[in-house]
């Protein structure tokens, strides 16, 4: 029991835990060590057995850990240079073993001479260690790195048994020509206080791409962590259960980070990743299989506005349910161009009440995304030609003229505000930002009356204006008077729509206030 430390990472059949407690469970007999699985799908339980809570878990699953007995055996860790030569050297009898399909012997054309490639160490150039147990760069008699594959480019040392990031730094130190790291799945501790950092600018000057996905970092810890890449372009945090991203120093990120990856976190809003804005550079932006379902969490704070940079926003398979959503995606998104819009509520049922037979529910939410988003040039990989932009704009007005012919007459016994709240919700607007015109379709006269020329007669001319010209025109040719068409705008208030205008129908027009644009 000595030597087991709380925070050590351990590997049981292959599946990597970090021990979190070690002691006495109740109601059992013995010791027992308490961990945390990286697979949450592992596990029992929580840290918690029968109402006590022995331990915690950095994993919100309630099933990420399990109590094992200290005299089960783990796998031992291993040195980068000892995984390296076992995936890549190996022994080339065990490499070559027979395949078999259903017992019989299946004829390997071709794999002699990769493995004679990869056996060439000192020429490899994309190395993958993933789950090899990796935990330390050197073990007694090992030889230098830098000797050994001094050409590597891309370097995978995903779900390995590092406790200290400063280790992958030491690692990385004898890899010059690194350009790629891809460090998913790993559990570093204490990110913010390892001193084995120091160096690590200089040691990934030249590194342009990132990986720290499932790593269960804060937001904190992966800009940390990735600022000591001053070159780096693309930064991948997926399943890191990020639900919002506070306001932190991007330093370097600001200027030079292209693409980010933020895919299966807890976002709900676009205002929980407000922080992004700093990022200037920023073209490529990833939230698949989030939660997101409004532009703000909160309807009276102001949205998010992004960098014209990002061109590129993927939020398929999330929660949108209002095409209100997308309406308000070019005021946060101002130089957007490229869309991933799929599996969204909306997008899988885009109008339920007026289903279009001629065509299917992907074709109808693709015209609808196409016709309210002017900017849009890519929409789901697919290019949008200006034929489909014609189609699809045409498709959404006669969309817009079926709900009209739906919602065209209106009881004059409804008043203001719910007039307006049926047109809000037919152009997804927000109600009060709306304007109701009255067309009373009289005339009013304007100008040009003064300048007529006195008739002789005694007798007044009571001739009606011509409706169909808004100017009026005297028997002689000459120019009498100019009209216009008398409209009145219906005040907010809860006065009946009945009392706002004459006769037994009345035409309204509706329009959005120039300050609510």
């Amino acid at each position: 029991m000595t030597d087991i430390e709380i925070g050590e990472r351990r590997s049981y059949d292959g599946a990597i835990c970090t021990v979190r407690y070690v002691g006495e469970v109740a109601g059992t007999s013995g010791s027992w060590i308490g961990v945390e699985w990286d697979d949450a799908t592992r596990g029992k339980h929580d840290g918690s057995h029968k109402g006590t809570r022995y331990f915690s878990c950095k994993s919100k699953s309630p099933t990420a850990a399990s109590f094992v007995r200290p005299s089960r055996t783990a796998e031992p860790a291993r040195s980068f240079i000892a995984a390296l030569r076992d995936k890549y050297t190996g022994d080339v009898s065990a490499a070559s073993a027979h395949i078999r399909f259903s017992g019989k012997i299946a004829e390997e054309v071709g794999f002699e001479k990769i493995r004679r490639k990869q056996a060439e160490l000192a020429e490899l150039k994309f190395v993958i260690l993933d789950g090899s147990r990796v935990a330390f760069p050197y073990a007694e008699g090992d030889e230098p790195i830098a000797q050994t594959c001094p050409k590597v480019i891309q370097l995978e040392l995903s779900r390995n048994l590092f406790t200290k990031l400063g280790i992958v730094v030491q690692i990385c130190s004898e890899l010059p020509e690194l350009r790629n790291l891809r460090l998913n799945g790993n559990r570093f501790q204490r990110i913010l206080q390892d001193d084995g950092l120091e160096n690590a600018p200089s040691v990934f000057k030249d590194v342009r791409d990132l990986g720290l996905e499932e790593t269960l970092l804060s937001w904190e810890e992966l800009c940390h962590v990735a600022s000591k890449f001053p070159a780096l372009a693309t930064l991948s945090a997926d399943a890191n259960q990020l639900s919002s991203l506070p306001v932190t120093p991007l330093l370097s990120l600001s200027s030079t980070l292209l693409s980010l990856n933020l895919e299966f976190n807890e976002f709900i809003a676009f205002s929980d990743i407000r922080s992004l804005s700093g990022l200037k550079a920023l073209r490529n932006l990833h939230l698949k299989g989030n939660n997101i379902c409004s532009i703000t969490s909160d309807s009276s704070g102001n949205p998010p506005v992004f960098p014209s940079s990002l061109q590129y926003l993927d939020i398929s398979y999330n929660k949108v349910s209002s095409w209100s959503f997308v309406d308000g995606l070019p005021d946060s998104f101002p130089g957007l161009t490229h869309l991933r819009f799929t599996h969204n509520p909306v997008y899988d049922n885009p109008d339920p009440d007026h289903s279009a037979q001629s065509k299917t529910i992907t074709e109808e939410a693709y015209m609808i995304t196409v016709g309210r988003l002017a900017g849009l040039k890519v929409l789901n990989f697919g290019t949008i030609t200006n034929n489909d932009r014609q189609d699809a704009e045409m498709f959404y007005l006669a969309r817009i003229g079926k709900h009209l012919a739906a919602t065209a007459r209106i009881p004059k016994s409804f008043d203001i505000y719910r007039v307006k709240g049926i047109a809000g919700k037919l152009f997804a607007q927000d109600p009060l930002s709306l304007r109701l015109i009255w067309e009373t379709g009289e005339w009013d006269p304007v100008a040009g009356f003064d300048d007529e020329v006195e008739d002789s007669s005694d007798e007044e001319d009571l001739r009606e204006p011509d409706t169909d010209t808004p100017d009026a025109t005297s028997q002689s040719g000459k120019r009498a008077g100019r009209w216009v068409k008398r409209e009145a705008e219906l005040q907010d208030g809860p006065r009946q729509l009945g009392f706002c205008v004459d006769g037994l129908e009345a035409k309204v027009r509706v329009e959005i206030r120039k300050d609510a644009l």
